[in-house]
């Protein structure tokens, strides 16, 4: 399912146009960003939490050369599954 499925299976589940679809669901992705900038957990019962973490600096190889090469520290986005959903894949 890519987005526009999603978008279009919103607006045929809650009888609004895609267009509105669109936009709520802009609305909820701008938000979910936002938040994670700013480094807070978004929580979902039932669904999940998305939030931000953090990964070390560490030494890696050039596959191509074999030399090595710094990786530095980044924040990487994180989701965790809540219980629901990991009950409906069983």
């Amino acid at each position: 399912m890519n987005k526009a499925d999603l978008v279009g299976k919103i607006a045929k589940e809650a009888a609004i146009t895609k267009h509105q679809a669109e936009l709520a669901f802009a609305s909820f992705f701008g938000a979910v960003k936002s938040a994670m900038k700013k480094n807070q957990k978004v929580t979902m019962v039932g669904f999940g939490t998305f939030s931000v973490a953090r990964r070390k600096a560490r030494k890696g190889r050039n596959p191509q050369t074999g030399a090595e090469i710094k990786i530095a520290a980044r924040k990487v986005p994180k989701f965790t599954p809540g219980k629901e959903l990991k009950d409906a894949l069983k």
